[in-house]
């Protein structure tokens, strides 16, 4: 255990709680956290940063950027490390230079794919099997520097968003577990992206989550476990109302049943048509919280509309 090298700390969510935890478990000395105040609305299920940092006496800010007095603060505070975990603002050139061992992020994907936002939900949405954490030195381009490290893992064919994202915290607490000793004493691995492969997504709102009942039925499906609970979840709509779609599962349709992308098969169970075949919908409810009633689409044929 040595604490002679200093950090500074940027993070936020659920792997910016796990990766503060892990550096004040190792009794690292870490001067100040940078993480940001919870925004109104939105459903706030991970752990609070800025929480664990009072409680061990370590000093927290949440500016609403890295501009002007906080590049002073953070120069003045001069530390040996900067850390980023999870931290929603891009974090100036400026002050990526103020570190003398670097900077380094914890990014939630197999960079170089799925750079950007959110990138557990975007791998999802495009079906694929496996992602990770990557852990790389930061430069001016988000997610674009040096890998130091990455540790991948599964996306099981139901795996929620949410599912992975667990998944995911435990493979960045053990990159940086296993990597910390190098950085502290300037020897962090460098292995330069491979920018054919790469691959950027931005971030995502509410409103993306609408559901095209023509897309395949896996498509579907996995748009829809991308998006839910505790995320706003994937939703359709029908006559002006606003369906929020919380699971379901690709199905056969009947070979009698209609051609219409978004036609409705069956109520009970509730079937939908999609573009090659139908999805079973086990979960769901109206926006601004009405249930759904036994047999209430009987008197609905389309969804989408």
């Amino acid at each position: 255990m040595t604490t002679d090298c200093s950090m500074v700390v940027f993070a936020y969510h659920e792997v910016g709680y796990r990766c503060l935890d892990l550096l004040i478990a190792r009794q690292e000395r870490v001067l100040a956290v940078f993480t940001h105040e919870d925004a109104a609305g939105e459903h706030i299920w991970f752990r609070s940063v800025a929480r664990l940092a009072r409680a061990h006496g370590i000093p927290v800010y949440t500016p609403d950027g890295i501009r002007g007095p906080v590049v002073d603060q953070i120069r003045t505070l001069a530390p040996d490390i900067i850390f980023s975990f999870y931290y929603r603002h891009m974090i100036p050139a400026e002050v990526l230079r103020v570190p003398r061992l670097g900077a380094f992020n914890m990014h939630g994907s197999l960079l170089p794919r799925y750079r950007g936002r959110v990138p557990i939900n975007w791998a999802i949405i495009h079906g694929e099997t496996r992602t990770g954490a990557t852990l790389h030195h930061m430069v001016r381009r988000a997610d674009a520097g040096d890998i130091v490290d990455q540790e991948a893992v599964p996306i099981g064919p139901e795996d929620t968003a949410h599912d992975v994202f667990l998944k995911v915290t435990e493979a960045a607490v053990l990159v940086l577990d296993r990597n910390l000793a190098a950085l502290k004493t300037g020897r962090a691995p460098r292995h330069p992206q491979d920018e054919t492969q790469a691959t950027t997504f931005g971030g995502r709102r509410p409103e993306d989550g609408r559901i095209d009942w023509s897309w395949p039925s896996q498509r579907i499906f996995d748009f829809v476990r991308a998006l839910t609970e505790p995320y706003p979840g994937a939703f359709t709509t029908t006559r002006g109302r606003t369906l929020l779609i919380w699971w379901g599962r690709p199905v056969a349709r009947p070979p009698a049943g209609p051609a219409q992308a978004g036609a409705i098969i069956s109520v009970e169970p509730l079937i939908v048509a999609t573009g090659d075949g139908a999805l079973q919908v086990d979960r769901a409810q109206w926006a601004h919280g009405g249930a759904v009633a036994a047999g209430e689409f009987v008197r609905f044929e389309v969804l989408g509309a």
